[in-house]
This record gives structure tokens, sequence and C-alpha cells, in this order.
């Protein structure tokens, strides 16, 4: 049997409303709107008993507007709407998935070409590709020789994506990235 705090025994915390509904709102005066309701700007009370004679919620939906919007709506249905446009705006946020290609300071022309190839597909599907030469040992010696091979990979890749950093030495990486120009079909 796992212990509990006696604080936590029984209580469970309510999320708080992220809107602030008919005697919470604390203004004097709203600019009231609507549907069904003529917009302007009224005393609080008179602004309740607008809501009220349609058996609606005051919503305040701007509070940092002066004086604050206020809408005449149903709130379980103004909640569901708010929630239901917030999942559209997750779904249709890009997610940004980032590819990596690996080269070696030595790569030969038969494999560069082999993961150009394989570039170029992740840059016309939308994602984003690090390329970056891993120097290990002694070829750090051969820095030039990497640069080279990312210069030469960016160039290819041109018409495909475009640089979105240039190669940047880190430790033993050099590295560069590549965001596609063209759109995700």
């Amino acid at each position: 049997m796992a212990l509990r705090s006696p604080r936590s025994r029984g209580r469970y915390r309510v999320p708080e409303e992220p809107y602030k509904v008919n005697e919470r709102i604390q203004a004097r005066e709203v600019r009231v709107v609507g549907d069904n309701v003529e917009t302007g700007v009224y005393d609080i009370s008179k602004a309740r008993a607008i809501a009220e004679a349609q058996g609606l919620d005051l919503v305040e939906i701007a509070p940092t507007a002066t004086p604050p919007v206020c809408k005449v709506v149903d709130y379980s249905k103004f909640k569901y709407e708010q929630k239901k446009k917030q999942k559209e705006i997750k779904a249709k946020a890009q997610r940004v998935v980032i590819k990596e290609i690996r080269f070696g300071p030595n790569t030969d022309d038969h494999d560069f070409d082999f993961k150009l190839k394989h570039a170029m597909e992740f840059l016309k599907e939308g994602a984003k590709v690090k390329a970056y030469v891993h120097f290990v040992g002694r070829t750090i010696v051969f820095k030039e020789r990497g640069l080279n091979i990312l210069n030469r990979f960016s160039e290819a890749l041109a018409e495909y994506g475009k640089i979105e950093m240039e190669p940047k030495l880190e430790g033993k990486r050099m590295t560069i990235i590549l965001a596609p120009t063209a759109p995700k079909k």
C-alpha cells in the first residue's frame, strides 16, 4: 500500500477556467458582442441582464482591451468550439523533420552520389537535411576536405534546398543544414 501525504487525501485540483464568466467578470463597463445583441459599451450589470434575458452567459473574451470585450454566448458551446479550434491549429502545425547524413573526410564519389540521392528525396518530402563530416582520430587535419565535401553537397542540392546553416566545425563534426525550397506534396 502506497503512503500518501495527509494533504492530498481526497483532494484534487479543478482546472482553472481560461475565461471569466458572468459574476466573475470584474470590470465596471464592458463592450458586448454576440448574436442577437446590439454591440456597444454597457455597464456590467446591464450586460449581465442582456445575457440572462437570452438564457446565455456573458464571457470575457478580450480582458486586456479597453473596455474589456464580452460575448453573449452559451459557455459550454463556446469552450467546445475553442477546443476544436486549438485541435485544428495543432493538426495544421508543421512538424519539422531533420534527417541526418554522415560523411567521412575521405568519402568516395560513389558514396557521395548515393547519399546525395537520399538527401534529394528527403528535401522533396519536405524534411530538413543535416549533413556532417565526422572526423575520427587524426583525420581532423583534413578540415579542408570536409569543407569541400559539404560545399559540393550544398551546390548539388541548390535546386532542392537552401542553406540554413553554413558549414561549421563543432568538436569533431563539421555540420551544414539545408531546408527544403519546394513545398511538400
